[in-house]
């Protein structure tokens, strides 16, 4: 088949850059004749050059338009000469390529007996706390269940073609197998999959060689967009091009004009010009809208130039008008670039459907046809289904494979097929599949797999850049790769500059803290401490600040693996790139730090020195970041990250030689010093810092002083320092190092390169883990049931199925006759007969003005409306119309900017009954995924419903419910995540339950009840929808893309353009005669009789990012009669209920009742608050297990480093950081709870805060109580590996006060601390800062990394109101009271009395004086001074006491109490009341 049978416009997506399109002309010799090379060459640069001309850019979105609603069926495009010309320079543009040996690529797809297998976990148990105790057991058990798991079929023997050119529109209900289908085609996520069988051939070519040498040609754009949203859209943009540049193009053009050229002609095509400098933003920072982002991910996905494109559900989201132009986009892309797409549409207009030239059914795995759109709706109707008037044919097709919503032709009740089987045996055995079959066998045997090798190969070659491997599926090099990612990561730094401000704001108040705290450190050895403090804080604190960098490698991975599947570069390349672009953000957050620090603690005036320690924290930075990579590039989960990072962190801290010293260390575990980056950057700079260093003896050091030892003479007084040497009164800081420590100045340059290898390690392990571990495991959808809740159906499918198709077709034939079951019937209409209103809702010319940029922007624009019971209301406009705000607007759910207005009920203004009497569907399906379906909804019911209603009666409501919505098959299964858990619709059924079950007597109000679901369950949600309206409900119903059938269920519709302006609203009409005679009589073209009503009004007002009207219909709104009729309906509603005030439908105290905020008492709430919190913890092992491992793990750890305490000086400095340790483990266990706890806090402030479900107070005080079990039980783990190893004193006054404060009191400090910060931070992110300064500031000022009496004075009340204080104390008093001290031979102050003394002559008053003892108090020389006889005189020198124990456990009441306080009241006023008072911490 020759490329010009397949289509006269062609793209040569290798050559040009500026997709050069083969005109209808191309290849008849005129152009040849008349024109020679040069001026081709000359009118092709003048082509590129005006490419940013605008009269240019305007012509090609008019030709862009003319494209998209071109189909290969329509044949060749003319393309208009007059049109600056087009078809001239698109024929120079490919005949240049062609005599510049520049070869062009494309293929179609075919496919044979396409299958897909994946584990059969339709099901599975909800794992809980219980199965942790079955430890290695249950894992084996679960693992050998894995295996023991049958196949399951995803798709079953699929056939199809799709030739260069082509849309294929893949259709089928959630579940049916359409993502599996496109990811199969496309070879994405093979790996997710058991096997795939069948034949797949790409012009030939089969798909292990396509994915082995052309993957770059297979490209999946999945369906959420997923971008770095601090890029722009012309960075996006531009770095996706890029990284797809050819090496040849036509005439040599440079890669820079390359890439602006494809720049301005994607973002024109797709009408993003404007939003170039605009951030692609998300769900949480600020940027295009979602259809813009929709289109950048499109203009992405092209920039990668594919032969073969699979499109997932890329319409998800967005109004009728804004889906039918991607899908336009989508056509444009295919005609100008001659790709191959397939796409999946959920809910596809008349108008989208005719767009594509293919279309297959799937039913459950299954096909049941593909072929022609034109004859795909003939062929089911021959087979015997009935398409109902006005559904669309997108919409009759997917209806075919769903039992309750398929309808038989009168005769053909028996005869049509029902279950998946037997569609599929149908299709089989029809002409048309003998026909596919036929039509695929002569394409393969037309196309030559070799010569599309060949042609594939040669035009790939020639695409690849200078040094590019001559495998890599990547087209530009892997130096090119990482210059490219390296500048998207300084532009990312760049666009999101407040979080950099942040860190190098918080490094300048660490260092303002720890500069202040070690404040102008004596020179003298009693300084020397201290100084070594000073230095390991500054390695404590960049280590520290490296967590961080966890939660943020964890999201950026969708966009990574998006971006490997497209073949864009090696997500190696972007590991390494991030590590070069932290090099300057690191650099800085150094330089502030160590300067303020280094200079406030008096540390070595030297520039060497100084430079040193500037030169190794700087280092030890990147390393520690690249080791949290590292560990987040290795994991695949957030929890066992921090699990690991925690134990790390721990580690690499404690053998850092300033906690434990070398010669302290047991064997065991001395190998991880010599393994510790921490360790080779602290003696860097401590011996540096301290070489050379002559320390003055002073104070209580100098042995013996004080009367009656004043000039004594040499030898006779020595210093109680290690490193003294007899007869100085000195000690050299090269000396003190080398006993400590055994550090030497010599090793500085060793640990400079050995520093440099851990941190080539680290980025190289990053690297390795970005390439090669995936972040996501295989899978398919799966429901979670408690254990003895599984249905029947579920356990044996083949009979759910089997019954399912027969109630389908039953219900048909009742259906057929206009019947219903009559006891469901009637059991329906009592539950809708308690829901009915008497009740009026009417909203009066509403305005809302937000502050926008130093403005104000109107946001709403004088929008009237009612509603009146037994109506359902629809809400409709383009995206960005302000549908959503106006819902929020009147629900009360509005807590910025200005509204004016009346919103009224009954003609009285709203009071706080009105929260209570609405129900608020949102777009987010926000669930507590722990729980049950059921569960959630006797959640909603017992808080929601009044006191008055006995708990028997919300239940037994409940299961009416579960009834009404069908939900009976899942009630008892968990709502769980994506792919483990409730699918969309499910989610949206419990969404719309919850709000029923609460029994709203006045309103429903949902937003986007649709969206993302397909045809099928959008009907069943909105003929839920109007049974509810029948039973008497007032509803109003924001709605994007409904069917002619689906909008004609609606009684009224308010039209909103953009600017929040009304275009219409009023009554619809039976079959949607009166709005669409409001529109033709108004100047609109008229109404085809097989178009949508929705999708025609909405092109009639001229919605749509590139739509335009000559119409103001805002103006025609405000002139018509219509507008007249209804204000004077709505006046008329007004004056009524004012006339008659006091009529009302509830007793006095109902009305009381209602007017409280919130239904129930404080103390009923909080039971069932406690019990759901309880739920989520019981039923999440995996966090459990995260916090046990780290807690028992670091006991162990620490236990174990300190294992058998001596009875030394250095014994009890040990003993003292074993308590500093316990205290610092803290710190990750922090980490976890906020994790869990943000997902708490998001519900809440989502969705349950806004309908008043319960006080606000309790999801703080809750969480608090359900955590504190599990890490007292964790702590007492890490309690028994701790504290019994160090061989401290197990009596019960010891032990059990270090368990006491170790195991429950300071667990309680960790949990109500953690929440504190989390609830007040904006994010995730800002909490862990935040924690990380506020921790280290508490730890700091604790006295054990720097004594009391060497505090500044200004720093000492810190000291008094640092909590640890009191925990160290304790702990510290637990293993030490008591000791005795037995000083060892380096510890001794050795010194030789006067002539004819003994040591106990000479110094015996001053021992007397001052503590410690002799070691020999009869000797004549060489006396040995111990300063401390027993543990407890070492314990004064920081401050603590053992008496204070008691007084220390009141503090610890005192501080948890002030912590929970502290958090309600700010809580209250900073996000409850939004008095934002760390709004400087949100990223923007």
């Amino acid at each position: 088949m020759s490329s010009k049978e397949r289509g006269s416009l062609e793209t040569d997506s290798v050559s040009d850059g500026i997709d050069v399109f083969r005109g209808p002309n191309y290849g008849d010799g005129r152009e040849a004749e008349e024109l020679n090379d040069e001026q081709r060459r000359l009118e092709l640069v003048q082509t590129v050059t005006d490419l940013r001309s605008p009269e240019v850019l305007d012509r090609l979105e008019e030709l862009s338009h003319q494209l998209s609603t071109h189909t290969v069926r329509d044949g060749k495009i003319v393309i208009d000469p007059e049109d600056f010309d087009l078809h001239k320079i698109l024929a120079n543009f490919v005949y240049l390529a062609s005599n510049q040996g520049i070869r062009l690529r494309e293929s179609g797809v075919s496919f044979v007996g396409l299958s897909v297998f994946g584990v059969d976990e339709s099901f599975a148990l909800v794992p809980t706390v219980v199965d942790l105790l079955k430890g290695p057991i249950g894992a084996i058990e679960a693992a050998l269940s894995r295996r023991k798991s049958p196949d399951r079929t995803i798709l079953d023997k699929i056939d199809g073609l799709a030739k260069p050119g082509e849309m294929v529109l893949v259709l089928g209900r959630p579940g049916a197998g359409c993502s599996s289908f496109l990811k199969t085609l496309s070879g994405t996520d093979l790996d997710l999959f058991k096997s795939v069988e069948g034949d797949i051939r790409y012009d030939g070519i089969t798909q292990e060689t396509m994915l082995k040498h052309f993957k770059s040609e297979l490209i999946y754009n999945p369906e959420l967009d997923n971008h770095f949203p601090h890029l722009t859209v012309e960075q996006t943009l531009k770095f996706a091009i890029a990284c797809k540049t050819p090496n040849i193009r036509i005439n040599g053009i440079s890669r820079d004009e390359f890439i602006n050229a494809m720049k301005e002609i994607l973002a024109t095509v797709f009408g993003l010009r404007h939003t170039y400098k605009t951030k692609v933003g998300n769900d949480f920072v600020r940027g295009v809208s979602g259809g813009e982002r929709k289109r950048v991910s499109i203009a992405e996905a092209l920039a990668c130039r594919g032969s073969i494109y699979c499109w997932d559900n890329a319409t998800r989201g967005l109004d009728a008008s804004t889906a039918l132009e991607y899908a336009r986009a989508i056509r444009t892309s295919t005609n100008l670039l001659n790709t191959t797409a397939f796409v999946t549409i959920y809910q596809a207009g008349e108008q989208i459907y005719e767009t594509f030239d293919k279309v297959t059914i799937l039913y459950k795995g299954k096909q049941i046809y593909f072929g022609p759109v034109t004859e795909a709706k003939e062929y089911f109707v021959r087979m015997g289904w009935d398409c109902p008037a006005r559904q669309s044919t997108a919409e009759f097709l997917t209806a075919v494979t769903d039992p309750i919503g398929r309808f038989p032709k009168p005769g053909f009740e028996r005869k049509v097929p029902r279950t998946p089987e037997e569609f599929q045996a149908y299709w089989i055995n029809s002409p048309e599949y003998k026909a596919l079959s036929e039509e695929i066998k002569v394409y393969n045997d037309t196309v030559s797999g070799d010569e599309t090798h060949d042609k594939y190969h040669t035009s790939i070659t020639q695409e690849k850049m200078k040094f590019a491997r001559p495998n890599s599926k990547y087209t530009v090099n892997f130096a090119e790769q990482l210059r490219l990612t390296t500048l998207r990561g300084f532009q990312r730094i760049w666009g999101d500059k407040a979080y950099t401000i942040t860190l190098v704001g918080a490094g300048i108040a660490q260092g303002l803290i720890a500069g202040s705290l070690y404040y102008n450190t004596p020179e003298t050895v009693s300084g020397a401490f201290s100084r070594g403090g000073s230095i390991f804080f500054a390695m404590l604190y960049v280590s520290l600040m490296g967590l961080a960098e966890i939660s943020a490698s964890f999201a950026t991975r969708p966009i990574l693996m998006k971006h490997k599947n497209y073949s864009m570069y090696h997500p190696a390349a972007d590991a390494i790139g991030s590590f070069i672009t932290s090099i300057p953000v690191s650099f800085f957050v150094s330089v502030f730090f160590v300067v303020i620090l280094y200079f406030l603690a008096n540390l070595a005036r030297e520039a060497g020195k100084f430079f040193i320690c500037l030169l190794f924290v700087f280092l030890l930075h990147l390393t520690m970041s690249g080791m949290f990579q590292a560990i987040a590039s290795l994991n695949k989960t957030v929890a066992s990250a921090n699990a690991f990072a925690g134990v790390l962190v721990l580690a690499a801290l404690m053998y850092s030689s300033y906690i434990i010293q070398r010669p302290s260390m047991h064997p065991w575990f001395k190998w991880i010093s010599y393994i510790n980056p921490i360790l080779y950057a602290f003696e860097a700079v401590i011996a540096s810092e301290f070489h050379g260093r002559h320390m003055e003896c002073d104070g209580t050091y100098l042995v013996p002083s004080g009367p009656g030892y004043e000039n004594l003479s040499s030898g006779q007084q020595a210093c109680a320092f290690k490193g003294s040497v007899l007869g100085r009164t000195w000690v050299l800081g090269d000396d003190y190092l080398r006993l400590s420590y055994t550090y030497r100045f010599t090793h500085v340059w060793r640990n400079f390169g050995i520093m440099i290898g851990f941190l080539v390690f680290f980025v190289s392990m990053t690297a390795l883990g970005t390439e090669f571990i995936r972040p996501i495991s295989g899978g398919g959808d799966r429901l979670l049931f408690l254990k003895g809740k599984v249905p029947d159906t579920i356990v044996m499918p083949q009979d759910k199925s089997a019954s399912e198709d027969e109630e389908g077709i039953k219900g048909s034939y009742d259906n057929e006759l206009g019947k219903e079951v009559t006891a469901e019937k009637h059991a329906k209409n009592l539950i809708f007969e308690d829901l009915k209103s008497k009740d009026i809702f009417v909203w009066k010319d509403v305005d809302y003005v937000i502050p926008y940029d130093g403005k104000e922007r109107k946001l709403l624009d004088c929008v009237s409306g009612y509603c009146i019971p037994g109506t359902l209301t629809a809400l409709m406009g383009e995206s960005g119309a302000g549908k959503t705000t106006l819902l929020n607007t009147l629900a009360q759910r509005i807590d910025v900017g200005t509204i004016t207005g009346d919103m009224l009920v009954n003609g009285k203004p709203l009071d706080l009954s009105f929260s209570r009497r609405t129900g608020y569907v949102q777009q987010q399906d926000i669930h507590v995924s722990e729980v049950t379906v059921r569960e959630s909804l006797r959640f909603s019911a017992r808080l929601r419903r009044s006191n008055d209603v006995s708990d028997a009666e919300k239940l037994e409501y409940v299961e009416r419910i579960i009834q009404v919505l069908d939900m009976q098959d899942y009630a008892d299964a968990l709502v769980g995540k994506a792919g483990s858990g409730l699918n969309v619709e499910q989610r949206k059924k419990l969404s719309i339950g919850v709000e029923l079950v609460a029994k709203p007597s006045l309103l429903l109000f949902l937003d986007e009840p649709t969206s993302g679901l397909d045809s099928q369950s959008a009907w069943a949600i909105v003929k839920l929808l109007r049974d509810l309206a029948n039973g008497g409900q007032s509803i109003l119903c924001t709605i994007h893309q409904p069917s002619a059938t689906l909008f004609e269920e609606f009684d009224r519709l308010l039209l909103l353009r953009k600017g929040g302006q009304t275009v219409y609203f009023g009554d619809i009409g039976d079959q949607s005669r009166v709005i669409l005679d409001y529109f033709e009589r108004n100047g609109a073209r008229k109404c085809g009789s097989q178009e949508n009503p929705a999708e025609y009004i909405l092109e009639a007002i001229g919605a749509g990012a590139t739509a335009s009207t000559n119409h103001n219909w805002f103006d025609v709104w405000s002139a018509s009669q219509e507008k007249i009729d209804t204000d004077k309906e709505r006046d008329r509603l007004i004056a009524e209920a004012a006339a008659n005030p006091n009529e009302s439908n509830y007793t006095e105290r109902e009305l009381k009742m209602m007017n409280n905020t919130y239904a129930t008492p404080y103390a009923y709430q909080f039971w069932y608050v406690l019990e759901r919190n309880a739920l989520t913890f019981w039923r999440d092992p995996e966090y459990i297990a995260s916090k046990i491992f780290l807690m028992t793990i670091c006991g162990l750890f620490i236990g174990f480093t300190f294992f058998g305490l001596n009875h030394t000086l250095t014994g009890a400095q040990n003993g003292m950081f074993c308590a500093f340790i316990a205290v610092v483990v803290s710190a990750p266990v922090i980490n976890q709870i906020q994790e869990k706890a943000i997902k708490g806090r998001e519900l809440f402030e989502g969705r349950e805060k806004l309908s008043n479900t319960y006080h606000w107070s309790l999801i703080m005080l809750t969480q608090v109580i359900i955590e504190l079990p599990y890490l007292i039980f964790g702590a007492t783990l890490m309690f028994v590996s701790l504290y019994f190893p160090t061989q401290a004193d197990t009596s019960g006054p010891h032990a059990g006060m270090f368990y006491f404060t170790q195991g429950i009191f300071l667990q309680t400090f960790a949990a109500s601390f953690g929440l504190l910060v989390l609830y007040l931070a904006p994010d995730l992110e800002s909490a862990a800062v935040m924690v990380s300064l506020l921790y280290t500031f508490i730890v700091a000022f604790s006295g054990v990394v720097q004594p009391l009496h060497l505090m500044p004075g200004f720093w000492t009340f810190m000291h008094k109101v640092s909590p640890y204080t009191y925990f160290i104390q304790n702990l510290v008093s637990s293993v030490l009271h008591g000791r005795q001290i037995h000083c060892s031979k380096t510890e001794l102050a050795i010194f030789n009395p006067p002539s004819g003394q003994t040591c106990q002559e000479f110094v015996g008053a001053f021992v007397e004086a001052s503590g410690g003892y002799l070691n020999n108090p009869n000797a004549t020389s060489d006396c040995g001074f111990c300063r401390y006889k027993n543990a407890d005189q070492f314990l004064l020198t920081v401050s603590v006491k053992y008496s204070y124990r008691w007084r220390n456990i009141g503090f610890y009441c005192v501080y948890f109490i002030f912590n929970v306080s502290f958090l309600l009241f700010l809580y209250y006023f900073m996000r409850f009341k939004k008095i934002n008072l760390l709004g400087f911490l949100k990223r923007k």
